[in-house]
């Protein structure tokens, strides 16, 4: 079966959270922090590796990353990756 993302990348989220994060003017270590009042703990560097696509997120993770940036998991989702299968 084939791959949903093709190649290095290990989530489907890295460029839009990175794109929101900006948007609200946070640091890493804010989205981190916040991350944090959800009961999830995702380091400042972990988040630096969501965003370049380096490390997978969880269910739990898109979920409360969604709820620290103040947008829907649907909204973080790269659709142009999604609709390319």
């Amino acid at each position: 079966m084939a791959r949903i993302i093709d190649g290095n990348k290990q989530n489907l989220v890295g460029l839009n959270v990175a794109r929101r994060r900006t948007e609200l003017k946070m640091s890493q270590q804010q989205l981190s922090n916040n991350l944090e009042l959800y009961g999830v703990y995702v380091c400042r560097g972990s988040v630096s590796r969501i965003e370049d696509f380096s490390r997978t997120v969880t269910d739990i993770e898109l979920y409360a990353l969604s709820k620290a940036l103040n947008t829907s998991i649907e909204s973080l989702l790269d659709k142009d990756i999604i609709d390319k299968k």
